[in-house]
């Protein structure tokens, strides 16, 4: 894996996105958001990242699960908190 561009603070996931995200695929997902590999978004989306990493703002990733289940996670921009969530839940 590669390094991880900026702390992600505490660790919190949802109780729906716990009960059908697997744990492996989570913690992939987990390393590579750290990493500043954004998973499946637009190039827009991608900048604002890449801006936010600059100017302290939030940062967002967007991954599936191998069975098709859509989540983000979201890094808080003071880097205190990353969430895990599904997309219904925001």
């Amino acid at each position: 894996m590669s390094e991880a561009r900026f702390p992600v603070g505490e660790f919190v996931i949802t109780a729906r996105a716990r009960d059908v995200i697997p744990e492996p695929e989570l913690m992939g997902a987990l390393a590579r958001h750290e990493s500043g590999n954004w998973g499946r978004m637009n190039p827009k989306d991608r900048r604002a990242n890449e801006r936010a990493m600059i100017d302290g703002e939030s940062l967002r990733s967007v991954y599936r699960t191998k069975s098709g289940v859509r989540f983000w996670i979201i890094t808080s921009g003071n880097r205190a908190v990353t969430t895990v969530l599904l997309p219904l839940e925001h």
